[in-house]
């Protein structure tokens, strides 16, 4: 069985992180977020996978390599175009039709049990299984509509009324799924398409088994500067420690760091405060600066670089580019 990690998004609302990178390379407590998810697959037994390529497609090439050290085979499709969830899976049907192949955005760290699913679509003579979760928290993901375990519809975000009137925490799709090649029956040639909004509800009006798996465990999607900072955070918390330092970074002995992430090669100086920020790699912070809740990039980084429309306002201060997350 081979697996496919969705890896050609731009991380718009991760940028200035991903101004020289594409989110799923953007490191994650020294680990490239995509080799969470090779990791994640190798764990379950899938190691050929296959990776889908479009914005700095070197930097996940860069973050993966030949994917031996993350326990899989991988092998690279690039998209001249980007294509959409679905479409990215008709650019690489050749490489995935000839069996159930699971499909997993490239954007979350998970401990979901993946076995428990494959048995559920087996059993269910499925033509696809979604992995839901229970969305206790009320986030902003598109609610999964089910009736006996099988997939329904998508509906918008949850609402207080969408509360009041299940009396339930609404579903929400994990962004991992297991298929069987005749999904591609449903899927658009050459063009691009999401599996939500163009394949998925085409094959239930069909009559077809879009089976509902609800599973337990952590998740976390890591899509926004905030939520990047907070599940890293989490991650450390878990650890036993609240602040994470790169390869080669420094911290001055009368400095105080909390809550915060510091990618490779920065430096903080004398005095300096760092309070729940992130620190994008060579950042220097000089004595006596105060930082708290911010990212920060070297300014060299965007020098000449267009903000993408879904990015947070930053300014140029000294050497560094800063975005406010109270914004």
């Amino acid at each position: 069985m081979k697996g496919m990690i969705l890896a050609a998004g731009y991380g718009e609302r991760l940028w200035p992180l991903t101004a020289d990178r594409t989110k799923p390379a953007i490191p994650v407590l020294g680990m490239p977020l995509v080799g969470y998810v090779a990791e994640y697959l190798a764990q379950f037994g899938i190691s050929e996978v296959v990776v889908n390529l479009h914005h700095r497609p070197e930097s996940v090439k860069r973050a993966l390599g030949d994917g031996r050290q993350f326990g899989v085979k991988l092998e690279y499709v690039h998209e001249p175009v980007i294509l959409g969830t679905s479409g990215a899976m008709d650019n690489a049907r050749h490489l995935l039709e000839d069996d159930t192949f699971i499909v997993i955005n490239g954007k979350i760290i998970t401990d979901i049990d993946l076995h428990a699913a494959l048995k559920e679509h087996k059993s269910r003579d499925a033509l696809a299984t979604l992995v839901l979760l229970k969305n206790r928290d009320r986030e902003r993901f598109s609610i999964v509509e089910t009736h006996e375990g099988l997939v329904t519809r998508f509906a918008g975000m949850p609402t207080a009324s969408f509360d009041a009137s299940t009396g339930a925490a609404p579903l929400m799709f994990t962004g991992i799924q297991i298929l069987e090649p005749r999904i591609f029956d449903y899927v658009p040639r050459s063009i691009f398409s999401h599996s939500t909004v163009d394949v998925y509800p085409q094959a239930i009006a069909k009559g077809e088994r879009i089976v509902a798996h609800v599973a337990e465990g952590s998740w976390y999607e890591l899509s926004t500067l905030q939520r990047y900072l907070d599940i890293s955070l989490a991650l450390l918390k878990n650890e036993g420690v609240n602040t994470y330092c790169g390869l080669d970074s420094f911290v001055n002995e009368s400095a105080e760091v909390r809550d915060s992430v510091l990618w490779d090669g920065a430096t903080i100086g004398a005095g300096a405060t760092v309070r729940r920020s992130v620190l994008g790699d060579g950042v220097r912070i000089r004595s006596g600066e105060n930082h708290e809740h911010e990212v920060i990039v070297r300014a060299d980084l965007i020098s000449g670089l267009t903000p993408p429309a879904k990015a947070l306002r930053g300014t140029i201060q000294g050497e560094n580019f800063v975005v406010s997350l109270s914004q």
